[in-house]
């Protein structure tokens, strides 16, 4: 690690290239394995961003279905392309769901290395930089989730490689695709290219003198500009927005919630909340990560650490970005969810600013350690320290080895579908049916069996309103038919949503089902009166006509006809 050229050797490079490439294939590797292990398995954000998807390769399925239709809406337009794209060529949607992250994870990690090289010209930097950056992401489901945000790593990475290169027309490009697979990486962008018109001169922030550089940030701009108007002009048919206000009177964002925002602690609120937080969860990342902090203060020491000399100009990058992430934080804060989440604006790019400041900051150390080690009488062999090496190889090693104290390492979040049967049952009937059900196993069944759901928890998201109160109107509707003790009232529940099938848990009738399941609760007062009907003994009427209208059932479910139950008299 002695200071090299300003450009490193070759065959140095390609060497801790190649390894960072060898040890991102590895990680990907694992979780591809997990995910090729069972006929019933889905990454758990996929069951919304992608089971719509499947209607590229049968256009009649989910008719008129509000679930997929809404999902579908709500997709960029890059990601849903990409996606149609490859479809074309027979490669099923979710198919390439579980391909993707290994793809997205060799150009994150080939963007990495390229930007860490930018600001400090060593190959075993860009190593550590990439090493950890892959460790940090496949302890989180971001990357292995193949939806939308898992693009915002590898487009972040590759803009910040080209502006650090001053190459234009790429960062264009770049700007651009993120617009269409995650917009709101474009405001950070933008932010960036701001403050690079800034410069720090004589104690005093002044204007950047140079011409190329407002030339740069009008391009960016304008390509920002244009990218972002389509989603300034058009109007969703499930808005509008929920306002915070809303928000707040709803159990939906209350602690326990479907998408828990609001909190009362407000340390975890403002600054650990997978939501409303602007810091990664300390608890997902590798401990190394944390020698980043130190980075501004090694800078400082050029006379003990004789390769800051070599750190180049390029890493104000990483003070930028995490200004305008903690600008962006804020303002979404401050317009809350009209910019959808304020955490979306700082996790994802100070993670990469504090793998990056890590990686340069360990290798100063690092190289810090060898010289002195040459100049210090120490042991010998061959006229090589020895103790040095032997310390930087305990470090690499302890750097490789650290996700083993991980639990769940890779974290994928990939959801099993126990009930094969029930599945393969549902994939057998008319493509038009509707499925009612309060069982979790409605999550899986519009990804698994290709048929559509009247509600299910995985599609219960508040955040545009004429979705959502569709969608919570249903929920209470199946809550109160399911517990009415009047078969009547299932009766004009099945005909006022056309429900073909009844899908339901065997336990859904106990007091506790209602107690357990926090989704349910949030649907008040139907829930507590469901449940407190229960606790009085009083039997539902759909109970009566199980035995007669069952079509299909298992140890822990059980499938009721419809039609069955419309002919049926009220018992």
């Amino acid at each position: 690690m002695n200071p090299p050229a300003s450009n490193p050797p070759k065959n140095q490079v390609i060497f801790w290239f190649s390894l960072s490439l060898a040890f991102a294939m590895v990680y990907s590797l694992i979780a591809l394995e997990e995910a090729f292990s069972n006929q019933y398995i889905v990454q758990d954000d996929a069951r919304q961003h992608v089971f719509w998807m499947q209607r590229f390769f049968d256009p009649s399925l989910f008719p008129d279905d509000l679930i997929a239709n809404y999902f579908q809406s709500v997709a960029p337009a890059g990601y849903t392309t990409l996606y149609r794209l490859i479809g074309f060529v027979g490669i099923h949607p979710l198919l390439l769901n579980k391909l993707l992250p290994m793809v997205l994870g060799l150009i994150t990690t080939s963007y990495c290395f390229g930007l860490c090289l930018q600001m400090l010209p060593i190959p075993a930097a860009g190593f550590i930089a990439s090493l950890l950056l892959n460790q940090t992401l496949w302890m989180l489901d971001d990357l292995v989730s193949a939806t939308p945000r898992a693009f915002i790593y590898p487009l972040l990475l590759a803009f910040l490689y080209y502006l650090s290169r001053r190459s234009l027309i790429p960062c264009l490009v770049v700007i651009t695709l993120q617009g269409l697979f995650y917009p709101q990486c474009v405001f950070l962008c933008c932010g960036v290219l701001v403050l690079k018109l800034l410069r720090w001169r004589e104690g005093k922030i002044r204007l950047s003198s140079q011409k190329n550089d407002y030339w740069f940030c009008a391009a960016g701009l304008g390509m920002a500009f244009i990218v972002l108007l389509p989603y300034a002009l058009t109007t969703s048919d499930y808005g509008p927005i929920i306002s915070a206000q809303q928000a707040k009177t709803m159990p939906e964002f209350q602690p326990g919630g479907r998408v828990a925002f609001f909190d009362h602690n407000p340390w975890h609120f403002w600054l650990e909340d997978a939501r409303s937080g602007i810091f990664p969860r300390r608890k997902r990342l590798p401990i190394a990560v944390c020698a980043g902090l130190l980075l501004p203060i090694l800078l400082r020491f050029p006379s003990w650490l004789p390769l800051v000399k070599k750190v180049k100009g390029e890493t104000v990058l990483l003070t930028q970005l995490a200004l305008v992430s903690l600008g962006m934080f804020v303002m979404a804060h401050a317009v809350l969810f009209r910019l959808h989440l304020p955490s979306r604006y700082s996790k994802h790019s100070l993670r990469i600013v504090l793998v990056l400041a890590a990686a340069i900051a360990i290798t100063l150390l690092l190289d810090a350690i060898i010289q002195a080690c040459q100049r210090l009488a120490f042991p010998r062999i061959q006229g090589k320290p020895v103790l040095g090496r032997a310390i930087v190889t305990l470090v690499g090693i302890a750097l490789i080895l650290s996700p083993l104290g991980f639990h769940n390492f890779p974290k994928t979040n990939y959801e099993v579908g126990r009930k094969h049967g029930l599945y393969e049952f549902f994939a057998k009937q008319p493509k038009d049916i509707l499925i009612a059900s309060l069982s979790k196993e409605a999550d899986f069944l519009p990804t698994f069996s290709g048929r559509s759901v009247l509600v299910s928890r995985e599609y219960g998201i508040p955040y545009h309103t004429n979705y959502y109160n569709q969608f919570r109107n249903r929920a209470i509707d199946l809550i109160q038919a399911q517990y009415s003790p009047n078969l009547a009232e299932s009766k004009h529940f099945i005909r006022q949503y056309n429900i073909d099938f009844w899908l339901l848990d065997k336990t859904a009738f106990n007091p506790q089902y209602i107690t357990k399941n926090r989704w349910i609760m949030q649907y008040q007062p139907v829930a507590a009166e469901a449940q407190a009907r229960l606790k009085q003994a009083i039997v539902p009427a759909i109970v009566n006509v199980i035995d007669s209208c069952s079509v299909f059932e298992t140890e822990k479910v059980v499938v009721l006809d419809t039609e069955c139950i419309a002919i049926t008299g009220n018992r």
